[in-house]
């Protein structure tokens, strides 16, 4: 089943388009979407098709920053009644909390994950379509909706510690700094923002109790599920126990609170075993970490708890058809326009 997104993810897409130079109605029957729709807010969609749009809108128009454009027009209000709660949050760990929980209620393909260490606070983004695409354009207007989210609780004035994406930078990278500022980080290890964990705590001056309370007894008669899953949890754990040659469904279980047979029982209930998350975020991993430079394929084994690289390599083929480097060589052949390599050494 197609992971879903509301039409309101793509609110003033015409508007940018036409700006652009661009006929935006051919580019959405292309992927499949109705353009009078876009009046319909709260209408789904399958995500991958917005994304494919995106993508497509930007390389017609030749704007690498296509993305950022329709982020600069959000508003909380896109988000549908989830905004009505995120608002009345007391402080922005309040309103971080619950667009994470609550991620389903406007876009299905999408993860967000927040994270405290050592005083920093990180906020990662990524997307999961249910199908191989591109996710540059919908990754840069996710990043930057975060941003302005972000923003409108600290201040205009506020600057993130850092903001990374794990593509490369575009050909002129001026326009995302005049968005982001100047902590723009490109090939990073991952999509998102970091901050001190003490802006989290930055009370939301426009807040109401008792619109709260409201708020949320609202939010809760729509049905949604208010707490992350144990799948979502599991997923968490491996891809930040795997670095550190530790993963392991013992680990993972302590990590909970419970033990092994749980985690098991749990994932079973979500039609998943340990072994098939664990795979799924190393291909997730290794497709991120393959196609770009920051690290040699060694250090990719090492990072994704391998024992060597050849078993490495062994499973890279099994899983994407074929081997790492074949994978890095036509994935920079891409970036570049060149054509790729023949050979499939490796």
């Amino acid at each position: 089943m197609k992971a879903l997104a509301r039409y309101a993810a793509l609110n003033g897409y015409i508007e940018v388009s036409q700006l652009a130079g661009i006929d935006p109605a051919p580019l959405m029957r292309c992927v499949g979407l109705d353009p009078p729709s876009l009046g319909l807010p709260d209408r789904w969609i399958p995500a991958v098709a917005i994304a494919r749009l995106l993508e497509q809108s930007a390389a017609t128009s030749g704007r690498e920053d296509f993305g950022l454009k329709l982020a600069e027009r959000r508003r909380l209000a896109n988000l549908g009644p989830l905004s009505l709660v995120v608002r009345e949050e007391p402080d922005l760990r309040g309103a971080l909390g619950t667009l994470v929980r609550h991620e389903n209620m406007y876009n299905e393909a999408l993860r967000m994950r927040l994270s405290v260490t050592n005083g920093l606070a990180t906020v990662r983004v990524g997307f999961d379509f249910g199908e191989p695409a591109e996710s540059r354009q919908a990754t840069e207007l996710a990043v930057g909706t975060l941003h302005r989210l972000l923003r409108d609780f600290l201040g205009t004035q506020w600057q993130p510690l850092a903001v990374c994406f794990t593509h490369r930078a575009p050909a002129d990278p001026s326009a995302h700094r005049r968005f982001f500022g100047p902590a723009l980080r490109f090939e990073h290890e991952f999509n998102g923002i970091v901050c001190y964990e003490a802006d989290l705590d930055t009370p939301n001056r426009t807040s109401d109790p008792q619109l709260r309370t409201y708020a949320r007894q609202f939010l809760d008669s729509l049905g949604f599920p208010a707490e992350t899953t144990t799948l979502d949890r599991v997923r968490e754990l491996i891809e930040l126990l795997l670095p550190t040659g530790r993963c392991s469904v013992e680990q993972v279980a302590r990590s909970l609170g419970v033990d092994r047979r749980t985690v098991h029982r749990r994932l079973t209930d979500e039609n998943e075993t340990f072994s098939s998350v664990l795979n799924s975020v190393r291909a997730g991993l290794a497709e991120q970490m393959v196609g770009g430079r920051r690290h040699s394929l060694t250090e990719i084994a090492t990072l994704l708890s391998f024992s060597s690289s050849s078993n490495f390599s062994r499973w890279f083929r099994g899983r994407f058809g074929c081997s790492p480097s074949r994978w890095r060589a036509e994935k920079s052949a891409h970036s570049s326009g060149e054509p790729p390599p023949h050979n499939d050494e490796g």
